[in-house]
C-alpha cells in the first residue's frame, strides 16, 4: 500500500512539474512576441540602396530585434550583416509553425547572369553536398549541429526580366525529426545582391512558396543603384555568376539557417533561469517604450 501511495505521489508530483514549466514557459514565450516592435508600410533598408514595401500578410521586423531573433532564440551563429526580417501577420517567431524571411545584402559587385540557361542543377546539388558534408566537422567543433543537404525543395529559376534568382534546399540539422526548409531569394543589383531567405520547417513549404510572387514585388533598388544601371567603366563585376550564387561559395555565412522550433521551451526557459539576454531585451525594449511615450508627450 506504501508503494502504491508513494508511486501516485510521485507521479502527481511530475505532472505538477511538467504543469508548472508548461504555465512558465508559455508566460515566457508570449512576453517574447510581445516584446517586439513590428513595423508595415515602405521601410528604407540600412544598406541605403533599396526600399522595402511590406507586403499584405507580413510585418518587418528591424536589424537588431532579427539578429535577436535568429540567433538568441533559434539559435544560430552570429551575423551582422542581417538587415531585418519579415514575419507572416498570423504568427508568430516562436510559434510551433512560425517562419519569416531574413533579409542581408552582400555587397558583390555586379552578378553577371550569361551562365543562367547553361547551368545543370542536378550536377550542382552534388557538388553542394559534397562541400556541406565537408564542412561539419568544423561546424561540429563550433557547437552547432551538423547539416545533411536532402536535396531540392524547389529547383533554382531565374527570371532574366525582373533579375531575380529562387530557390529551396531541403536540410537536416542533426538529429532533428523535422527537416528545415531554406527558401532563398535574390534579388539582383548594380553593386550586389539583396538575399531573403526564408527559414522555415518543410512542412510550411506550400505556404513560403505561395508568398514569393508578392516578396519579389516588395523588394526595389533606388535609382542609381538598378542592376540596369550598371557602368562597366566604373563598377566592380562579381567573382560569382548565377551558378555561384545557388552553390552558395560566396554567400557561405548566410546560406544556412536553422528553426530550432521544436526546442524552443528549453531555449527560453533555460536563458530566463540564467537572467540571459531574453530578459535583458524585454526589460530593455519595456523601458525604452516608456521613454519614447515620455518623449512623444513632451513633443
Amino acid at each position: 500500500m506504501k508503494i502504491i501511495i508513494l508511486t501516485t505521489l510521485t507521479t502527481l508530483l511530475i505532472s505538477y512539474n511538467n504543469f508548472a514549466q508548461e504555465v512558465d514557459s508559455n508566460q515566457v514565450i508570449n512576453q517574447i512576441e510581445q516584446s517586439l516592435i513590428y513595423k508595415t508600410g515602405l521601410i528604407e533598408l540600412e544598406s541605403g540602396n533599396a526600399t522595402l514595401n511590406v507586403p499584405e500578410g507580413f510585418r518587418y521586423l528591424d536589424k537588431k530585434q532579427s539578429i535577436y531573433v535568429l540567433t538568441d532564440l533559434w539559435g544560430n551563429p552570429a551575423d551582422s550583416s542581417i538587415l531585418g526580417m519579415l514575419v507572416p501577420t498570423n504568427r508568430g517567431v516562436l510559434a510551433d509553425d512560425g517562419w519569416a524571411f531574413v533579409i542581408s545584402y552582400e555587397d558583390m559587385g555586379y552578378v553577371k547572369d550569361d551562365d543562367a540557361d547553361d547551368i545543370d542543377y542536378e550536377d550542382l546539388l552534388k557538388e553542394m553536398k559534397k562541400e556541406t558534408d565537408e564542412a561539419n566537422p568544423e561546424r561540429i567543433k563550433l557547437g552547432y549541429q551538423s547539416i545533411n543537404l536532402v536535396g531540392w525543395a524547389s529547383k533554382p529559376f531565374y527570371d532574366k526580366e525582373l533579375k531575380t534568382l529562387h530557390w529551396a534546399k531541403e536540410l537536416k540539422f542533426g538529429d532533428m525529426s523535422t527537416n528545415t526548409l531554406n527558401y532563398n531569394l535574390r534579388v539582383l543589383g548594380r553593386k550586389g545582391v539583396l538575399n531573403l531567405n526564408a527559414v522555415a520547417t518543410i512542412n510550411e513549404l506550400p505556404d513560403v512558396k505561395s508568398s514569393i510572387d508578392k516578396i519579389i514585388k516588395c523588394v526595389e533598388y533606388k535609382d542609381g543603384d538598378k542592376y540596369s544601371d550598371f557602368n562597366p567603366d566604373i563598377d566592380n563585376v562579381a567573382a560569382w555568376t548565377i551558378g555561384g550564387l545557388v552553390a552558395g561559395k560566396v554567400l557561405a555565412k548566410a546560406g544556412f539557417f536553422a528553426l530550432l522550433l521544436k526546442f524552443w521551451k528549453l531555449i527560453v526557459l533555460g536563458l530566463a533561469a540564467a537572467g540571459g539576454a531574453i530578459w535583458k531585451f524585454i526589460t530593455g525594449r519595456k523601458k525604452e517604450d516608456i521613454n519614447n511615450s515620455s518623449d512623444d508627450s513632451l513633443s
